[in-house]
């Protein structure tokens, strides 16, 4: 019965570590964003040249990662919603099943992206994105902080499912 509660009791700890990180990411993307759309006046100012390869740009995302499957009208926005929500749904459980602490935190870097990217959805009909990464006359994707804690939060379920599970061939994936 102790061991049991033990058990749990970790189990809440991890689930806590996770949700918090999910919160933090998802306050910090949105404030962020706020600034950029408000204060700041990201729309009027243009290309913002940060370094010579970062530059600040306002783009609206209608889709999904690099423009995917863009959507422009209510339905697809919807459509859009309700995955991105599922998808949410189902991380969730994931980290308040998960043993692994790492695990977790990951997961919670992802949901609290998603969470964000969301939000936006909700507001605007669209994501707002702002980080242009550039270099030698290349041009990848506009980005925001959001999709930085969702791609480090893959990272890192890459870099435990790769090399962390070697280290624990005794756990339950």
């Amino acid at each position: 019965m102790a061991g049991q509660r033990t058990s749990e009791n970790r189990r809440a700890g991890r689930l806590a570590v996770g949700v918090s990180i999910a919160l933090a990411v998802v306050l910090t993307d949105q404030a962020y964003k706020w600034w950029m759309l408000g204060p700041f006046d990201m729309a009027a100012r243009g290309k913002v040249t940060l370094t010579p390869f970062l530059d600040l740009v306002l783009v609206w995302n209608r889709g999904i990662s690099y423009g995917l499957l863009t959507q422009d009208s209510e339905l697809g926005r919807i459509g859009l919603l309700a995955a991105s929500i599922i998808t949410v749904v189902i991380l969730f459980v994931w980290m308040a099943r998960t043993r692994q602490r790492m695990v977790a935190c990951a997961l919670g870097f992802i949901i609290g992206g998603a969470l964000g990217n969301i939000t936006d959805r909700l507001l605007h009909g669209a994501v707002a994105d702002f980080f242009l990464a550039h270099a030698f006359g290349f041009y990848w994707y506009v980005f925001n902080l959001a999709d930085v804690a969702i791609v480090a939060g893959v990272a890192v379920l890459l870099y435990d499912s790769l090399i962390g599970a070697g280290r624990h061939p005794d756990r339950v994936a």
